[in-house]
């Protein structure tokens, strides 16, 4: 797949919102694309379609995450400004003043993310914060200039999500060939790609494969929990976005990377070993990691026993979390990788 194309891809799936736990739209998409081809829903809300296989090697699941990290409306306040608190790995301060979309039940309202005015002394509470302190969602509230009346007739209300709107989810291209990608939401949309060209290109695998868009994982990874406990097949492997940082030594390219370990389980080491062999059989260099403050569905569902054996591979990314950026061919060299180890 050459980069014009996954550029295309991965910005219809970063223009999905997809707040945890409220994943329609990207449930709408997905069913557009696989329904003909088998996709289900289980009781969870994740998505999946299987792929039958030839008989001659065990089950597998590829998971990736439909969901993304948002903010959830704490309560609506009697001048019509709304209380935010994470839901997922969000911070004000990541997401900055700008529109936020309120998913009323009803219809959808636009807001900005305020922190208030900065002409201001110490008799206001956003001084603390000019003068260099922390800012989280205590200090911070979305104004929408509508009574409370109009944004309960929306539905707007404890528990709505709040997400980027359209106009900040375009991606945009770097480096002097354009081979990166930045946008919010890469986490897991760049995964969510993958699995869409495997079920394109996937072609009797030597084991049944089941494809599996999971729900909720920013959250708990409740998702895979569920279809883990579920499920018949021996071995899981998540595809996620590993983080680059200095403590990590990893580099923000076009090279698949084996995650070892994170926050909540160790992976099975041979699981990875043939991953790598895998991506070395396609002529590519993998890159290992061991992380800290990071689980995935592969993590989470092996910690509990719920599947024999797990693995995790992944496309490093800038940013996690935040402007996403990642190398456009890490999605070619991830499904490439993928397709000759469950061949």
């Amino acid at each position: 797949m050459d980069r014009e194309a996954t550029f295309a891809l991965l910005s219809r799936l970063v223009a999905l919102p997809a707040p945890t736990g409220v994943e329609g739209a990207i449930d709408a998409h997905l069913e557009e694309v696989l329904g003909g081809h088998g996709l289900r829903a289980d009781g969870a809300g994740n998505r999946l379609l299987r792929i039958a296989g030839r008989g001659q090697g065990p089950a597998t699941a590829l998971t990736a995450h439909k969901d993304e990290i948002g903010a959830i409306v704490k309560r609506v306040l009697d001048d019509g400004r709304v209380r935010l608190a994470a839901a997922g790995d969000a911070f004000p301060w990541v997401w900055g003043e700008g529109p936020v979309d309120l998913l009323g039940d009803v219809a959808t309202v636009s807001a900005v993310v305020s922190f208030g005015s900065r002409h201001v002394s110490a008799e206001s509470p956003q001084r603390a914060a000019i003068d260099g302190g922390g800012v989280g969602w205590r200090d911070a509230w979305a104004e929408t200039k509508h009574t409370p009346a109009d944004l309960a007739a929306a539905g707007v209300r404890p528990g709505t999500r709040a997400v980027l709107p359209a106009g900040r989810r375009v991606p945009t291209r770097l480096g002097p060939d354009g081979a990166f990608i930045a946008a919010p939401f890469l986490d897991d949309r760049i995964a969510c790609a993958v699995l869409l060209l495997l079920a394109e290109r996937l072609e009797r695998p030597a084991g049944d494969v089941e494809l599996v868009f999971t729900t909720r994982e920013e959250i708990g990874a409740s998702g895979a929990r569920y279809y883990g406990r579920a499920t018949d097949v021996d071995r899981l492997v998540a595809v996620e976005v590993a983080p680059t940082a200095e403590e990590y030594g990893l580099v923000c390219g076009p090279e698949p990377v084996v995650i070892e370990s994170d926050a909540r389980s160790t992976l099975d080491h041979a699981l990875g070993r043939e991953l790598a062999a895998a991506a070395r059989a396609e002529g590519l260099e993998p890159q290992h990691v061991v992380l800290d403050r990071f689980g995935s569905d592969a993590s989470n569902v092996y910690v509990e026993g719920s599947v024999g054996r797990a693995a995790c591979i992944a496309m490093s990314t800038d940013n996690t979390h935040g402007y996403e950026i990642a190398h456009l061919d890490a999605v070619a060299n991830v499904t490439r990788t993928l397709a000759r180890w469950l061949a």
